[in-house]
Parts: C-alpha cells; sequence; structure tokens
C-alpha cells in the first residue's frame, strides 16, 4: 500500500511538471508572436521572458509588463546620467546637456507611471471610457520616448563628442528602443480590444 501510495504521488508530481511546463512554454510562445509587432523582436523577448507567466497570454498584462519593463529602465538610466552630472571635470556644455537630460527623464519617468498606473484600471472600463483612457496611456508613453529623444537630442553638437555622449547615447539607446517596444504592445492591445468591442 505504501509503495503505491508512493508511486501515485511520483506520478501525480510528472503530470504536474509537464502541465505546468507546456503551460509555460504556452505563455512563452505568446510573448514571442506579440513581440513580432515590435521594431526590436530580440530585446522585446529577451525584456519580457521573465513576465510570461504572469502575462498568461493576457494582451493587457502583456502591455503592462512591457511599460514597467520600460519604467524600470528609465529610472536606472536617469539615476545612472544624474549620477554623471554629479561627477566633476565635465565642460559647461557637456554638464548642462547632463542636467537638461536628467529632467527629460524626470518627466519621462513620471509619464510611464502614470501609463502603468492608469493600464492597470482598464479592465474596469466599456466602451468610449475604454477609448478615453487608452488614449491617455498611448499619450504618455509616446511622451515618454519623445523626453528619451530630447535626452540624447542635448549631445547632437560634435563639440561633445566623448565618453560622457557615448555612454549616455548607449544607455539611451537601450531604453528608448525598450520603450518604442512598449508603445508597439500598446497599440496592439488597443486594437485588438476594440476588434472584440466591435465583433462581439
Amino acid at each position: 500500500m505504501d509503495n503505491f501510495r508512493f508511486y501515485l504521488l511520483v506520478l501525480l508530481a510528472i503530470v504536474q511538471y509537464t502541465t505546468s511546463a507546456g503551460t509555460n512554454s504556452t505563455h512563452l510562445d505568446f510573448v514571442k508572436t506579440s513581440c513580432k509587432t515590435t521594431l526590436h523582436l530580440a530585446l522585446c523577448v529577451n525584456s519580457l521572458s521573465n513576465y510570461a507567466a504572469s502575462i498568461k497570454g493576457n494582451d493587457q498584462q502583456l502591455a503592462k509588463a512591457a511599460i514597467t519593463v520600460s519604467l524600470n529602465n528609465a529610472k536606472s538610466a536617469a539615476a545612472y546620467i544624474s549620477k554623471l552630472a554629479g561627477t566633476s571635470n565635465k565642460k559647461s556644455r557637456e554638464y548642462q546637456a547632463l542636467k537638461d537630460c536628467v529632467n527629460s527623464m524626470t518627466s519621462c519617468v513620471a509619464s510611464l507611471t502614470q501609463s502603468v498606473q492608469e493600464l492597470g484600471k482598464m479592465g474596469q472600463f466599456k466602451g468610449q471610457s475604454f477609448v478615453w483612457h487608452m488614449n491617455n496611456v498611448q499619450t504618455w508613453v509616446s511622451s515618454a520616448l519623445t523626453h528619451q529623444h530630447t535626452c540624447t537630442g542635448g549631445f547632437y553638437d560634435r563639440s561633445m563628442n566623448g565618453k560622457v555622449k557615448d555612454a549616455v547615447n548607449k544607455r539611451m539607446r537601450s531604453v528608448s528602443q525598450i520603450t518604442s517596444n512598449a508603445l508597439a504592445l500598446v497599440n496592439g492591445f488597443a486594437v485588438r480590444h476594440k476588434e472584440v468591442t466591435d465583433n462581439p
């Protein structure tokens, strides 16, 4: 009897593991398929793979996860650039560009924070109310992307070529690509929700 129970428990564990593995694979496939709509596919899959289990094939959760990743990266970049601005031995124009970039990234973080909060409440909105709140999310993510471009735009002058400019551009390139992906996934969620609403 004891042996029977033991084998039964082992069999149950195997079934649960197999089911879990299959489910996780399905969730990851959803992320990979959704990321095909973005400009930076590999980066999209890499940044969202760890969220696949919580996304569970849900467009809203996918969009929220994408913005959350963007927000976390924006916060990290803002802290990094702020630290650069606080170090000595900077040219006056270089220092001003860094300060302006910090201001832009502060606005960027605020926009993405609003987006995450708004998107988290989307399930309670319907019809025109949903459209209005969805437009808010899209506007804020677009605004965040603009703030990121404004940051790097401050270093356009060739007189600022050097390690600081290269460091900022490298960091911001990744942040902008992640935010661009997030915007594409947000737009995809908006379109699919409209299709479902129009064709119940």
